[in-house]
């Protein structure tokens, strides 16, 4: 997309697309980067304990807590940090942060906003090929990995 090209005014009807659903947590996008021109603005539904293990990409990503708690890790090594983010706060990661969150007791829901097309290219993949029921986690990374999300597991260094 040509970043000085600015896109249309836009309405989204109240009855989007079916969520995609990503290893327990129900993606809806809300808005595509292919509308605003820049941005991705998505809201997740997460049961109990859902949520990516720690992992980095290079956009931006910004989460507003909409309903019950959620555990925010980022940093690494001596950095890392941990939050429990209820309904109301507004976390935001920079690109390249290590992160990753879990939807505490009863679940939860957030407003999630990427800095650029990537979330919903990457969520459309993995709701096509990753079972919610018994989720291959060796293709997950790798599906992932080609949408330059980058999983940090155990005992494998890039």
């Amino acid at each position: 997309m040509d970043p000085t090209n600015r896109s249309a005014f836009f309405i989204e009807p109240a009855s989007y697309p079916r969520p995609l659903q990503v290893v327990g947590v129900s993606v809806t996008v809300l808005a595509s980067a292919k509308k605003t021109g820049a941005y991705e603005a998505l809201l997740q539904d997460g049961v109990e304990g859902s949520g990516p293990p720690p992992h980095h990409h290079p956009w931006d990503e910004t989460f507003y807590v909409t309903r019950g708690e959620i555990a925010f890790k980022f940093g690494s090594g001596d950095q890392e940090q941990q939050i429990v983010a209820r309904a109301g706060t507004l976390v935001h990661l920079p690109g390249g942060t290590v992160h990753s969150f879990r939807f505490g007791e009863g679940g939860g829901q957030m407003f999630n906003i990427g800095s650029r097309e990537a979330l919903e290219p990457l969520f459309e993949h993995l709701d096509r090929e990753i079972s919610p029921a018994s989720p291959d986690f060796e293709r997950l990374v790798a599906i992932s990995a080609e949408h330059q999300s980058i999983f940090q597991v155990p005992g494998k260094h890039p």
